[in-house]
Formats: structure tokens, C-alpha cells, sequence
């Protein structure tokens, strides 16, 4: 098997279910343990995304409270993976933001696409990818030269037991970052990291003043 984002061979097999991929440092599920299209939707069906709750518009926090701090409600957004509840949409309407969503199984108008957007929020999707190269490539030509790509997602570091980790047990991530493997994508597609921490990342096109943080 090759990673699915930076084509390397893969030959460090991590567990009986993911390999570690020694050019990009992603952890890459065999995709033998792939689950079906139905069964993948089965299981985001079953999560209990309330967009009231405010324990998860907390939890999303990162991202809408960059966007406010960033972006006007008449910048264009777009919510991608916004999935059976999307709350970061509903807390940026709230404020009369101009927010688009798309998910492939729950708002899967591919038309919204067609669209640039000045902001592209992603929360817990980007372990999801099967074609992470693909997928984040195609974000970064929808992103406005003075846009942002902002993503949530849990980066693995040494530190973690992966063994018992909640990422490695979710059957849907197929894809799992480390600090490392966001670098590689930001080198290999020209951005500059503006935010890098173990939970929120926030990418940009390439700059000539551009502002590292990592926590």
C-alpha cells in the first residue's frame, strides 16, 4: 500500500490496522480495514450533534471565534463535512455570516463547489479523507489568495498511547496527522502555517509576512 497523500511506499506498519509513513509522518490506515459507504454513513448517523448544545458549539470554538476575529459576515465561507449538525454554520448565521455547507453524505450539492470562499472551516473531517491529497488540494484552489483553511483535527505526537487512543479507535479515521505531516502540506502546497496547535491548524497561501505559532 502507498500513503494516500504523499504516494510513498509503505513498509512501517504500526499496528495490525495503520502504517507509519516515513515521508509525510502521517499514520495511514490499511485500507483493507476500509469501512463500506453505508457503514461510514451509518456511523455519523448515530452521532448526537445538537447545534444547541453548548458543549459542542464550545468545542468548535477555535474555529468560529477565529472567524469573527478575522473574517466579516460579508466574507464568504464555506463549511466542509458540516456532517448531520452542522454548528459551526449555525453559530456563524446567527451573527448573519454568509456560510455554505457540504458534506458528500448530508449536504452533498456538489454545485457549492463551483464557489471561492474567503474562509473553509473543517472540524474533526480531515481524519476522515481516503484521498487526503486529493481532498486537501482541491480546498486550497477554492481558498481567495487572502483566505484561510481552517481545520480541527487531533494531531498524534510519542506522547499519546496509541493503542488505547480515542482517534485509533474510531473506525471511520483513516488518516491521522502528526505536526510533521501538516508541515509537509503546507511545504508541498506553497502555504504558510499561520496556527499550529495539537487541535486547530489554520493555513494560508503564501505570504511575505507570515506568523508561525505552535502550542
Amino acid at each position: 500500500m502507498t500513503c494516500t497523500l504523499c504516494r510513498s511506499e509503505l513498509t512501517n506498519q504500526k499496528d495490525v490496522y495503520y502504517f507509519d509513513c516515513n515521508t509525510c509522518s502521517a499514520i495511514v490506515k490499511n485500507d483493507i480495514h476500509y469501512l463500506t459507504v453505508d457503514d461510514e454513513k451509518a456511523r455519523y448517523e448515530a452521532h448526537n450533534n445538537d447545534v444547541n448544545d453548548l458543549r459542542y458549539q464550545n468545542f468548535v470554538s477555535p474555529i468560529t471565534d477565529y472567524v469573527f476575529e478575522n473574517f466579516s459576515p460579508q466574507d464568504k465561507g464555506l463549511d466542509f463535512g458540516s456532517g448531520t449538525g452542522p454548528v459551526i454554520s449555525s453559530v456563524l448565521m446567527k451573527k448573519n455570516y454568509n456560510i455554505l455547507q457540504y458534506d458528500p453524505f448530508f449536504a452533498p450539492d456538489q454545485h457549492v463547489l463551483n464557489n471561492t470562499f474567503d474562509y473553509i472551516v473543517s472540524c474533526e473531517v480531515f481524519e476522515h479523507f481516503h484521498n487526503p491529497i486529493l481532498e486537501i488540494d482541491r480546498l486550497v484552489t477554492l481558498i481567495k489568495t487572502k483566505g484561510a483553511l481552517l481545520i480541527m483535527t487531533m494531531l498524534y505526537n510519542d506522547k499519546i498511547n496509541f493503542d488505547t487512543w480515542h482517534y485509533r479507535k474510531d473506525p471511520t479515521h483513516v488518516f491521522i496527522y502528526r505536526k510533521e505531516t501538516i508541515e509537509y502540506i503546507a511545504h508541498k502546497m506553497k502555504l504558510d502555517i499561520e496556527i499550529l496547535t495539537d487541535r486547530f491548524i489554520v493555513l494560508k497561501h503564501n505570504s511575505k509576512f507570515s506568523l508561525y505559532i505552535s502550542i
